[in-house]
């Protein structure tokens, strides 16, 4: 018996090979062949069968069929026409459909499947134009590159004329470069999305040394924690110290490099740690130590809290939404419509590194529970 696919508008198919196709009946008669997803309407004419699906709505454009259990799948189209043959005489009467060539290679055609080129395509509505949605994301991030990248360029000619002043007499702390970085972020978010600050009384004194602590949703999770008005040392990948203008003014700042898979760069950031806060310095960690793909809270790293513990400085929870909706981490090239609340929670105290990193993720897991 022979299963061929046929796309009625552009979508070329092709033919795999797959388990047997259990979804026959004896006698000719047919039963479902991808439910529940498919509602086929069935023609009968001297024992060939074709069954012809159409999916008109754009909701349809996500769905993925499966025509067997444990085979490959159809990937999205519109439209996909399907006509088996139950001989290869009958096969002459349905042309339309029908792939000669292809069933005289293979005379078992009932182990066939197809599927859709748009199976392996990275976005689910990639043979459709892209919605105004989607336009207007995308000419947002170029604006929002635009104004970071112009705004940095002359905040750091600001930032190196001031640098041998910092060092003089700020070395470790660095206000007078946090305070042109605050500048920074502010000017290149303030356009594309706004922050509603809860807790602010929370925050340390401003020469009070701290360990901060945050959930982390998205790139824009930096910008808008300089915004905060504390200042601190971010930990950053080595390779991000490279980036021209952007990097420099890192490294003016004395933030902290870190090889992430190398523990000889894990350790040597933690001894640098203790180092700062030791001498006035603040810190900021990412306990989970990477971006959340679907905005749920990830497990917590303890590197942060062995710092406090060490110490004895105060842990400052902080809780972050919304950032990943307009910025969803892996999608850097668009900047969607949204709203941002940050949430700073009262600082924990204690010499217990597990009992910390415990407490601070309870704290922040619990804000992001109830906001949804």
């Amino acid at each position: 018996m022979e299963v061929s696919y046929h796309s009625i508008i552009s979508n070329n198919f092709h033919f795999l090979q797959s388990p047997p196709l259990h979804s026959w009946k004896k006698e000719g008669k047919l039963y479902q062949l991808v439910s529940p997803y498919v509602h086929p309407q069935l023609t009968a004419s001297r024992g060939s069968y074709s069954c012809c699906s159409s999916f008109g709505q754009s909701l349809w454009r996500n769905t993925i069929l499966y025509a067997l259990p444990g085979s490959t799948t159809f990937g999205t189209s519109r439209q996909a026409c399907v006509s088996l043959h139950s001989s290869p005489q009958q096969k002459k009467n349905n042309t339309g459909y029908g792939n000669h060539s292809f069933y005289t290679q293979h005379r078992s055609l009932r182990h066939i499947i197809a599927r859709s080129e748009l199976t392996n395509t990275s976005s689910a509505g990639a043979a459709y134009p892209l919605s105004a949605l989607e336009l207007r994301s995308k000419a947002r991030a170029i604006c929002f590159y635009a104004v970071t990248a112009f705004s940095a360029i002359f905040l750091f000619v600001i930032m190196l004329v001031q640098h041998p002043f910092v060092l003089l007499f700020d070395r470790y702390r660095r206000k007078a470069h946090h305070l042109v970085a605050k500048t920074w972020a502010a000017l290149t978010i303030t356009p594309f999305y706004k922050v509603e600050f809860k807790g602010l009384e929370n925050l340390p004194s401003p020469d009070t040394p701290a360990v901060y602590v945050s959930n982390h949703q998205s790139f824009l999770d930096i910008y808008t924690l300089l915004t905060v008005g504390r200042s601190f040392k971010f930990i950053s990948k080595t390779a991000i110290f490279l980036f021209p203008i952007i990097g420099w003014a890192m490294y003016l700042m004395g933030l902290i490099p870190l090889r992430r898979m190398d523990s000889r760069s894990q350790l040597e950031c933690l001894k640098r740690c203790i180092d700062l806060v030791k001498k006035g310095a603040s810190v900021f960690f990412f306990p989970e130590g990477t971006r959340s793909k679907d905005g749920k809270l990830g497990p917590f790293k303890k590197g942060a809290f062995s710092v406090a513990a060490k110490t004895g400085v105060p842990v400052v929870p902080i809780t972050i939404s919304g950032t990943g909706r307009i910025m969803p981490a892996g999608q850097e090239g668009r900047v969607y419509p949204g709203f941002v609340k940050v949430v700073v929670h009262k600082p924990l105290k204690g010499n217990d590194s597990d009992v910390l990193c415990s407490e601070a993720r309870n704290v922040i897991k619990d804000v992001l529970v109830h906001q949804g």
